[in-house]
């Protein structure tokens, strides 16, 4: 099993920006597809980005498409979400997901082994 470590939460006002990290304690950490989701108050799980672990494709949630950049650092295994412009909505705790040798798409549908414990994020207006 694959330990997932997120930090960078924090709160920040409207039009800000975050930087998230996932620090991964995965061995052969480059065959690993990761991504980021996230869970408003009151609100169910939803995905935001992902990451594929053989050609780095991306992929985003239109409603972060343009404003949340996702990337990996394979030599650190951390994964990062650069968020920017960011709104009240976006307040929620945001998780990163892994899982080995997967499609963007089965991530996508939160098929995975591996989760964080979520870091807080927090918009004000």
């Amino acid at each position: 099993q694959v330990q997932l470590v997120e930090s960078g939460g924090g709160l920040v006002q409207t039009g800000g920006s975050l930087r998230l990290s996932c620090a991964a304690s995965a061995r052969q950490f480059s065959l690993y597809t990761m991504g980021w989701f996230r869970q408003a108050p009151g609100k169910g799980r939803e995905f935001l980005a992902a990451i594929h672990w053989s050609s780095d494709t991306t992929y985003y949630v239109d409603s972060v498409k343009g404003r949340f950049t996702i990337s990996r650092d394979n030599a650190k295994n951390t994964v990062y979400l650069q968020m920017n412009n960011l709104t009240p909505e976006d307040t929620a705790v945001y998780y990163c997901a892994a899982d080995r040798l997967i499609s963007i798409a089965t991530l996508a549908q939160g098929s995975v082994n591996n989760w964080g414990k979520g870091t807080l994020v927090t918009v004000s207006s």
